[in-house]
């Protein structure tokens, strides 16, 4: 057979024509179906976004997953990949809302809920072509043509059965409760969104320490102006939400008499005794009061009371901005101090909407006890606004203090701010409340005042926010803050840089607000999940035990409500009434009370029924014809058992929850499928892998959702993928110019290069630094070796007709050379396989390049090369080539999950009209290990020879000294009989391959060593004791070093204490000796004589003749096979070298003739030997 030889190697044009095969075959479907029959490998895909471009990082995403899929398909699994959409969400409205030049609060006025919907599904699939292009470009295999995609009917139908699972297990609630909201984005958020990275940032805020008047001061507190309890806060808008001040019951607070640092009135503060060093300076104390004038840079303090804050606890204070009264409803849920206080106090209730309410501002504004008060920073005493933080809510309700609630028109009960961020207006609030509860002319004063300038309208025009203009004005942090300042109300007001929570998806600050919300309870089931996570194999272990194992000790209620339009929508309709209500679990019961809601007159027709749907008909063409969206969804009215309406619950799900969900909502289970699932073929996945940022979010989701309805794991191994930055480490983003552009990247490199260097540079879960010199490298070097390997062994197999069909030499009649290689190939399929296995893809394809590059081209192909030179095709010349098609062959199915385009190419220039080759590398068998031809003994041997040829090759380059040029000897220092048995096995090969003519064996005394500590690894080890340890290590004699590098440790006496040294922990050094160079690898030592004799420089010049022959063959196009006559004049610098080595110079180029002339021809070529030159005639025979 005639095996193709390739004319240079363009990655790119290999990568388009393998695709170009692969389409016409094709051959991702066949992949599949091959594999009919054969036991499933499942593999979930992750749901990308769809209304965003691809990036550099996914090609890195999708390299992974790609690896294990090929891998198992080419062990026989048969392996199906559903590519999805994830089509929901903020990502999608809040580039809707940017494009048309809205805010949430134009949808359902400018612009219908319908036609908003109708955009955001158009808009959602906008880069579907681009994320199908590049799937088909980079050759990652998943089935694009018929997705998943989370707005289908079907989709959202599975997602509410899963919600009717959770519901009727108890595990789905509704609740009132503090949670982070983004006004910004106008919806809550679950923790694990809170949690995404990059949410927390540091920012700087207007902060104020503010005095609270104390109304029952302790004796020690009235002596000296008006007493204070002194409160830090870095959101002053939260002041007037006020109602409980909180002190660490065993921490120490002092009373300080002194001055208001502004207006310089006295007073008395109230601070935790180590914070008091933080507010006054220490030359004040005890200064003289009667000198002081206000603005004096020192104010004089006094200390003249201590307590713990236990003793402090009960103590009242005025209410610092008393705009409104606190309040709280009286219904079944309320805490029992509401309902005490309520009975006995009649003349407090009113009622607002539907429900009662009771003011208790009397219950209000002590000073309650809570462990989690610091003294790091602030006064040590900590304002309480239970609207506007969890802690905050706990503490209070713990304590019986009320909160601060507004009510609005419609009855409910609301924090201050509303939730685009603002101070709520008056007009929208209850007038009963209004008349009971709000003082109109101080709370009018900042009503409709947005808290943040980001959430401010005038720094957010047609979707655009402007942060240089917010940050430059005033916000009303500092407003709020002056005005306590003129009031006397403002002890100390400075900007401060502190950590704040922001919208993964706006980068908007969140506030955390009382909402009423759907949960899951998954709480309950945190135990469970903690135990399934046990069984799941993280790549990396730290994952699954640091951050998403510490995520689920500390697993918080599933916020599943979300405040939007575009989304699943809550399958719960309820009656606010009389609480009634009921969560449908399939179109089908909905159909079903929709026709009770008819039968009842509440609705006059069924929508489903009247667009066509039939229950039942799971085809695509009937859900078609039904939307489940908003605003459909909201206008089904249903009847409760008690007959009355009950609407739905306008909420829609979290996002999360749909990408959670698609393990069966990607099969339409229960509907369909259900017994594939049920039996375990299709799920639980065998292997998932997204971006460490879906640790608590998809990964999560996944986890929640099995574990609560299935009580199983939903994968069983997981990667999660590190970033990919620039080569400087930073984040890639368009704004800084630094991204990189993942079409134009393949269009330059191919797509092998860029998946290689992606998995092989680092792990999959570390950050990449991604640079382009990189792929550059990795093309011309693991590349470039394996197609130079290819082409040698192509053009001289195509000279000698070689089959690759023909018997195979058997193993003991190869030379050991090519056992060697077979050796080293079997380890490396053995170890590569298990490295797959492992999910350790950079540990496999390191293994793969290091076999091509330094076993297989660098040493058998070079030391084999002679072997394929002319002469018949006897068993030795056969032996190399199948030992090298072999390899190559094998490599092209090891390397094929990581770089399938030219592993397609190689193997199908190797295989093409072999009998019982597969139609692709990605169709074949994986390869296995035969440990038949494994030998340790010859692998440990090779890879001396290679070390001891790398230190004496790399001693020549230290010292100039070309190979070609002869050296006369090596001298390695022997410790152990083992290491001269393997030494006298290789010592013929290493000699060739260094170009010495003798290797001797000598006493480790030879050579004058010395010991140098490693500070790194002893430093940590040894502790104060290491200046004496580095003391005694380098007075060490010669015979100590000699022991301590022979048995790997040695005993010194450091500080008259016995202290072990180990060979590890130290680095040995031999020093040069007199026309000697040398080298150090460990354990092992070279000497290289660098004396050059004049038989050795002639010898040399020999080779240099030989070299330049070579090349003139190359350049002048002669064959491989063609014979020649070479004619050197007798009185050059040469003819010496020449007479003397004529057979060597005739075998190594082919000469049938070598001549030394007095006359040279006309036209002989001149040669360049760098210290002259000379003519040579070289003509074909």
């Amino acid at each position: 057979m005639i095996f193709t030889e390739r004319t240079g190697l363009n990655l790119y044009e290999v990568n388009e024509a393998v695709l170009k095969e692969w389409d016409k075959q094709d051959l991702f479907h066949k992949s599949m179906s091959e594999r009919e029959g054969c036991p499933s490998f499942v593999f979930f895909e992750g749901p990308p976004s769809a209304n965003g471009h691809p990036g550099i990082h996914h090609v890195m995403a999708r390299t992974i997953k790609d690896v294990f899929c090929r891998y198992k398909t080419m062990q026989g699994f048969q392996v199906k990949r559903k590519a999805g959409w994830d089509t929901h969400g903020l990502p999608v409205e809040l580039g809707v809302e940017k494009e048309l030049g809205i805010t949430k609060e134009d949808i359902g006025k400018s612009i219908s809920i319908e036609d908003y919907n109708a955009r955001c599904r158009q808009n959602v699939m906008m880069f579907t072509q681009e994320w199908t292009d590049l799937s088909h470009l980079m050759g990652y295999w998943v089935d694009m043509e018929n997705p998943y995609i989370t707005y289908e009917n079907s989709y959202i139908e599975t997602l509410w059965w899963l919600l009717g699972q959770l519901y009727n297990k108890g595990l789905l609630y509704k609740g009132y409760t503090i949670q982070p909201y983004s006004p910004a984005a106008g919806t809550g958020l679950s923790s694990h969104e809170l949690n995404q990275p990059g949410c927390y940032r540091d920012v700087k805020d207007t902060t104020v320490t503010a005095q609270f008047a104390i109304l029952d001061p302790k004796p020690e507190m009235t002596k000296w102006g008006k007493p204070y309890f002194l409160a830090w806060t870095t959101t002053p808008w939260t002041l007037p939400s006020n109602t409980a001040l909180c002190v660490g019951p065993n921490i120490d607070y002092v009373a300080v008499e002194t001055f208001n640092p502004y207006n310089g009135e006295p007073m008395t503060a109230v601070v935790a005794q180590s914070r008091l060093s933080a507010y006054v300076k220490p030359e004040g104390e005890n200064a003289d009061f009667d000198a002081y004038k206000p603005g004096d840079k020192v104010i004089p303090y006094r200390v003249v009371g201590q307590w713990k804050g236990a003793e402090l606890v009960g103590m009242h204070y005025a209410q610092l901005m008393p705009w409104v009264k606190p309040t709280e409803k009286v219904d079944e849920n309320a805490a029992a101090f509401v309902k005490e206080y309520e009975a006995a106090h009649a003349d407090k209730c009113f009622s607002a909407g539907f429900d009662n309410f009771v003011e208790l501002e009397e219950l209000a504004f002590r000073v309650i006890p809570g462990d989690y008060v610091t003294t790091e920073d602030g006064t040590g005493i900590v304002h309480i606004a239970p609207t506007f933080g969890a802690d905050d809510a706990k503490v209070a309700k713990d304590a019986g203090i009320p909160s601060l609630f507004l009510i609005n028109k419609a009855g409910e009960t609301r924090p201050m701010v509303d939730l685009t961020g603002k101070y709520y207006l008056i007009d929208e609030l209850d007038e009963n409340f209004c008349n009971v509860c709000l003082n109109k002319e101080a709370y009018a004063h900042h009503a409709g005042d947005y808290v943040k300038n980001a959430y401010d309208p005038k720094f957010n025009q047609n979707g655009k926010y402007d942060d240089k203009a917010a940050e430059k004005a005033e916000d009303l942090n500092i407003v709020i803050c002056m005005e306590m300042k003129q009031a006397g109300e403002a002890f100390k007001i400075e900007k401060h840089v502190h950590n704040y929570p922001h919208c993964w998806r706006t980068d908007k600050p969140v506030l955390y607000y009382p909402l009423d919300s759907w949960f899951i309870r998954s709480s309950a089931l945190k135990e469970r999940m903690m135990e399934l996570n046990n069984s799941i194999l993280w790549k990396p272990s730290s994952t699954g035990t640091g951050r998403f194992g510490k995520w689920l000790e500390n697993l918080n209620d599933w916020n599943l409500s979300r405040s939007r339009y575009w989304g699943t929508p809550l399958p719960i309709w309820r009656n606010a009434e009389t609480r009634e209500e009921i969560c449908i679990s399939s179109i089908e019961q909905l159909y079903q009370e929709i026709e009770k809601s008819v039968e009842a007159g509440i609705m006059q027709s069924n929508p489903l029924k009247d667009n066509g749907f039939v229950p039942g008909d799971y085809s695509t063409e009937n859900y078609h014809r039904i939307d489940l969206h908003r605003p459909y969804v909201d206008n089904i009215v249903l009847v409760s058992p008690t007959g009355k309406p009950m609407k739905r619950e306008t909420d829609l799900i979290d996002v999360w929850f749909d990408s959670g969900a698609m393990p069966y909502a990607q099969i339409h289970y229960p509907f369909e499928n259900k017994e594939v699932l049920d039996n375990r073929t299709v799920y639980p996945a065998d292997f998932i892998a997204e971006g460490v940022d879906q640790t608590r979010g998809w990964f999560f989701t996944l986890h929640a959702i099995a574990t609560m309805v299935f009580d199983s794991v939903a994968f069983k191994a997981v990667i999660s993928n590190g970033l990919v930055l620039d080569k400087f480490g930073n984040k890639m983003s368009k704004r800084l110019g630094n991204a990189i552009e993942p079409f134009g990247c393949i269009k330059q490199y191919g797509s092998d290069p860029l998946r290689w260097y992606m998995i092989t540079n680092s792990s999959p879960w570390d950050n990449l630094k991604f640079d382009e010199e990189g792929v550059q490298e990795v093309a011309r070097t693991f590349f470039g070796k394996l197609y130079q390997t290819y082409s040698f062994f192509a053009m001289y197999a195509n000279v000698d007709n070689f089959n690759p069909e023909a018997e195979q030499v058997a193993l003991a009649e190869r030379p050991e050379i090519d056992r060697w290689i077979l050796s080293e190939l079997n380890t490396l399929i053995k170890e590569v396989s298990a490295a797959y296995e492992e999910y350790e893809p950079t540990r496999a394809g390191r293994m793969i390049q290091s076999f091509v590059i330094d076993n297989l081209s660098n040493w058998h192909v070079r030391l084999s090369r002679k072997r394929f030179w002319g002469g018949e095709m006897n068993t030795d010349k056969l032996s190399a080539y199948q030992t090298l098609y072999t390899c190559l062959v094998e490599v092209a199915k090891l390397m094929a999950p990581i770089a399938p385009f030219y592993a397609d190419r190689l193997y199908g220039d190797l295989t093409k009209g072999v009998a019982g080759a597969a139609e692709s590398v990605h169709l074949a068998k994986f390869p296995c290990a035969d440990e038949s031809f494994i030998d340790k003994d010859f692998e440990r041997r090779m890879e001396l020879a290679q070390r001891i040829t790398s230190m004496v090759l790399s001693l020549r380059k230290k010292e100039q000294v070309i190979v070609r040029q002869p050296l006369q000897r090596i001298s390695v220092p022997v410790t152990d009989a083992q290491l001269r048995d393997d030494l006298e096995s290789v010592k013929r090969l290493i000699l060739d391959e260094v170009n010495v003519k003798e290797l001797c064996f000598v006493d480790a005394n030879m050579l004058e060593k010395k010991v140098k500590c490693n500070f790194r690894v002893m430093g940590k080890k040894f502790g104060k004791l290491m200046k004496a340890v580095n003391a005694a290590v380098t007075a060490m004699s010669q015979n100590e070093i000699n022991t301590l590098d022979q048995e790997g440790q040695i005993t010194l006496q450091v500080e008259g204490n016995p202290t072990v040294i180990e060979r590890a922990d130290v680095e040995i050094i031999s020093e040069d000796i007199p026309g000697w160079t040398v080298a150090n690898e460990g354990s092992l030592t070279v000497a290289l004589d660098l004396t050059i004799t004049p038989e050795l420089r002639a010898e040399g010049l020999a080779r240099e003749v030989v070299k330049r022959i070579q090349t003139f063959r190359k350049e002048s196009g002669f064959e491989i096979t063609d014979r020649i006559a070479i004619t050197v004049p007798a009185q050059s610098p040469l003819a010496e070298a020449v007479e003397t080595f004529k057979d060597y110079i005739a075998s190594q180029v082919l000469a049938d003739k070598v001549t030394l002339a007095e006359e040279m021809p006309t036209n002989a070529q001149e040669f360049n030997f760098e210290e002259f030159k000379v003519l040579m005639f070289i003509e074909k025979q």
